[in-house]
């Protein structure tokens, strides 16, 4: 199955998260061109990271 083919998936909350830090870093072309597999270990770790950051800040307040 191509990727044209494939049902739109819906975004959660996390993803929406995933990729506005994606964003922020810079990352963003590239996760759309190549996948997010294309992110190496550490790259992949920091927006983790960022997002559990985030996600217990958000938990705070």
């Amino acid at each position: 199955m191509t990727a044209k083919n494939k049902k739109p998936k819906v975004l959660t909350e996390r993803d929406l998260l995933k990729i506005e830090i994606a964003k922020e870093m810079g990352i963003w072309e590239q996760v759309q061109n190549e996948g997010w597999e294309s992110l190496s270990n550490a790259v992949c770790g920091k927006v983790g990271g960022l997002m559990s950051k985030r996600l217990r800040h958000a938990t705070r307040h």
